[in-house]
């Protein structure tokens, strides 16, 4: 089975020389990316894969060329080779702000070259990103689900790392643990494009879970306290005195029960 990752033509053309049946479950974006390489190969430009050269999505990408360049990093393209045309597409996976400013640096290195860019990152993958920020920026911490060699995983997980600083990349809810969110108002959800719901699912019960046994406990806590605190004194007879000690107990209250929430 040629996975969502998909697979050169060659090697799919390899296997079926060898009488083995192929069951295709190719992603149509990446095939989208792999007929954007061919056809930017076919016009003549040097092809430029913008991705992880041991991914297997970029080995399937380079898989049906004869020469080309996987780049990155700054250090990638600084060791790039002139060429009068360069074609440049990208793993789907990769952040598109990383995207855009690896292709800048081709142009601004190679002026004198043409340089055409085909945005083959897919569409799902930008809004994730997107909505990473945003929520990592109103989190207390993050938690992103998704398997170890998941690249838009740990893409996520690089994203809200930047704007949340408590972060965790688990791959079930048996992963999570309760004293990750000591202290932590609100928490983050978000997962890999391949994550099942499923699971996606579970990890969000069990943090519910875990929101429940805080409420309970930091409730216990909390009538404890009131019921060892000393009341202010106050005279009755004056009014003002009276309403700011009500209004403080309020305060104190309502500032332990969002602590719970």
């Amino acid at each position: 089975m040629i996975t969502a990752h998909g697979a050169s033509e060659r090697a799919i053309s390899s296997i079926r020389a060898r009488g083995l049946k192929v069951l295709e479950a190719t992603c149509p974006l990446v095939r989208f990316a792999h007929q954007a390489i061919l056809k930017l190969a076919q016009e003549g430009f040097h092809p430029v894969i913008i991705g992880d050269r041991q991914h297997v999505e970029v080995r399937g990408l380079t898989g049906d060329l004869d020469t080309f360049d996987v780049v990155l990093t700054e250090e990638d393209i600084a060791r790039l080779s002139e060429h009068a045309r360069f074609g440049i597409a990208a793993q789907t996976t990769q952040p598109i702000d990383t995207v855009r400013k690896l292709v800048a640096l081709i142009r601004e290195r190679f002026p004198r070259s043409r340089v055409r860019f085909i945005d083959t990152v897919c569409q799902p993958t930008k809004q994730r990103q997107t909505a990473a920020i945003e929520m990592s920026l109103n989190s207390g911490a993050v938690v992103v689900i998704g398997g170890v060699n998941s690249n838009n995983t740990r893409e996520l997980v690089a994203t809200c790392a930047k704007f949340c600083p408590s972060v965790h990349h688990i791959q079930t809810a048996a992963d999570l643990r309760l004293q990750w969110f000591t202290n932590v108002e609100s928490v983050g959800l978000t997962a890999g494009t391949s994550t099942p719901d499923a699971i996606i699912d579970c990890v969000e019960a069990r943090l519910k879970d875990f929101a429940a046994q805080h409420d309970a406990i930091s409730a216990e806590a909390f009538r404890d306290k009131l019921a060892q605190e000393l009341f202010p004194v106050v005279d009755a007879n004056d009014k003002d005195a009276f309403i700011a000690a009500a209004k403080t107990r309020q305060w104190d209250r309502e500032k332990s029960a969002r602590t719970l929430a």
